[in-house]
């Protein structure tokens, strides 16, 4: 690896900056926060311009183009120089946002409150593919953003939400411990037919509109520095600032970006193996007090690719000797040293390892549990911010229905975030049958995995016991005996007329 390419990289794993594309400042410096100046945008984009390197540095090490493909080695009588990489970085990322997100983000109504209204247009917009998205760019930024927005499709104004990338965004808060948003940016380079810069468009939302503006060059605003037609104000009715930020936890690092130390170190030594292989494969002949010669009986000299070289006789009886000079390593201590890392990699991710040992055979669903312990306490992280984040966006939809007339509270609602792991269906059934009687059957049925409704389940079963008795007593023959009776809430087959009595 060469010398300023690890200084880069050392400046980067000890980045002490604001890692988000949030930007905090005094509101008294910004005016009118609905209109803000072209110094404040200014300002808030340049701030946010130095953190794009450490940006670009995660995403190419998901991605995979990471620091191994750029070693060079010097000095080395070796001729390979291999250059293997494994994407530690990618797993611990998918497994993450698998974990996290693979089972659907439930959002339930709190106590007598309607969100039916909610739940439609989070449906419409396939919410849980947008989810998986956005947790994505939490776990390789340790931040990520979302901006509601109303799209026109076929000429019907529609409510939808999209993951905007941190490198091209900016949220402007102000400069109290509560870091209240102020307004929101989201600025992206414009190209000519020809593929050259041709300004930036940049998009500013606040708390009551859109202002979008068009660069003749760079992104700086300026009074000369503005296109013909612009700015363009639209009105929103959001009610605040539709740029949404959530970060992945305090520190806002990203899944494996404190490992990256370790993932370099792997792929070092992987790739150490196979380059020694190489050398040993291309090992120089040693031709000990003698020379050999050609066909016409000239010496031969040491040929261009440098695999054969003359030495002095040796002392003793065999004097002049051919042998192979060859690296020697010891194979077993490296594999040791490989576990090792890869061991460390785990640990300080929370990630198991899903091909070790203790992965192998079939597991109860408590016994998986224990296996994947760390990677449980980090998704109780993630879930606090997820779901703060989570109740803004319920929020701003509610603003907006509500502004269309639509009756709606999110207020309260229950957010729950169920990892997507093996069930056995067998053991939770058989629990629920258990805690009859001992734990209220809402409670029992809310194990079962899945966006459920405990209430209506309730409901299902009682009317399918009512079913069953009104079933069997036509089978019998005569009337039903269930025409003047109703089940209650726990199943228990009453008198109408009783029920009567008993409300009265």
């Amino acid at each position: 690896m060469d010398e300023i390419k690890k200084v880069v990289t050392i400046d980067l794993l000890n980045f002490k900056g604001e890692r988000s594309s949030n930007v905090a400042v005094d509101p008294t410096l910004i005016g009118d926060v609905n209109d803000p100046s072209y110094d404040a945008i200014n300002y808030a984009i340049n701030a946010q311009k130095v953190r794009i390197e450490r940006f670009n540095w995660l995403e190419d090490y998901y991605e995979g183009n990471q620091d191994i493909f750029k070693r060079q080695l010097t000095g080395s009588l070796g001729k390979a120089n291999e250059k293997v990489m494994i994407n530690h970085a990618k797993y611990i990322t998918d497994m993450n946002v698998g974990f996290t997100t693979g089972n659907p983000i439930a959002i339930a109504a709190g106590q007598s409150k309607n969100i039916k209204p909610i739940q439609e247009q989070l449906d419409d917009m396939d919410i849980s593919a947008h989810d998986t998205e956005l947790e994505k760019d939490l776990s390789v930024y340790g931040c990520g953003y979302e901006l509601l927005y109303i799209k026109q499709s076929n000429g019907t104004p529609t409510l939808s939400i999209q993951k905007i990338d941190p490198r091209g965004c900016v949220l402007v808060t102000d400069d109290t411990i509560d870091k209240n948003p102020l307004f929101g940016i989201h600025y992206v380079q414009k190209l000519d037919l020809l593929g050259n810069p041709s300004g930036y468009l940049i998009t500013v939302y606040t708390q009551k509109s859109i202002i979008a503006y068009r660069t003749k060059m760079g992104y700086e605003l300026s009074d000369t520095n503005i296109a013909d037609g612009y700015p363009q104000v639209t009105q929103h009715y959001f009610g605040d600032v539709p740029l949404i930020s959530y970060r992945n936890n305090e520190e806002k690092q990203g899944d494996f970006e404190q490992a990256i130390s370790l993932i370099d170190a792997y792929n070092e030594l992987q790739s150490d193996r196979i380059t020694d292989k190489r050398n040993f494969i291309d090992a120089l002949l040693v031709v000990y007090g003698f020379s050999l010669t050609d066909e016409k009986g000239n010496d031969i000299n040491v040929d261009k690719d440098h695999t054969m070289i003359y030495a002095p006789p040796k002392t003793g009886d065999n004097a002049a000797a051919v042998e192979w000079l060859t690296k020697s390593f010891d194979e077993s201590q490296i594999q040791v040293l490989v576990k090792s890392i890869k061991d460390d990699i785990h640990q300080m991710t929370y990630v198991p390892n899903m091909l070790d040992e203790n992965f192998s055979g079939v597991s109860s669903g408590e016994a998986m549990k224990y296996k994947l312990f760390g990677l449980y306490q980090l998704l109780a992280t993630k879930e606090r911010y997820l779901t703060k984040g989570i109740r803004q966006r319920l929020q701003l939809i509610q603003n907006l229905l509500t502004f269309k007339g639509q009756q709606c509270d999110a207020s309260g609602a229950i957010i729950s975030i169920n990892p997507n792991i093996p069930v056995n269906m067998t053991d939770i059934i058989n629990n629920i049958k258990n805690a009859d009687g001992v734990i209220p059957q809402k409670v029992a049925l809310s194990w079962l995995p899945g966006q459920n409704d405990p209430d209506e389940m309730i409901k299902e079963l009682n009317q399918e016991k009512q079913d069953n008795i009104k079933m069997q007593d036509e089978i019998l023959g005569g009337t039903s005996q269930t025409e003047g009776q109703t089940v209650d809430d726990n199943g228990n087959v009453i008198d109408k007329q009783q029920e009567s009595g008993d409300k009265s």
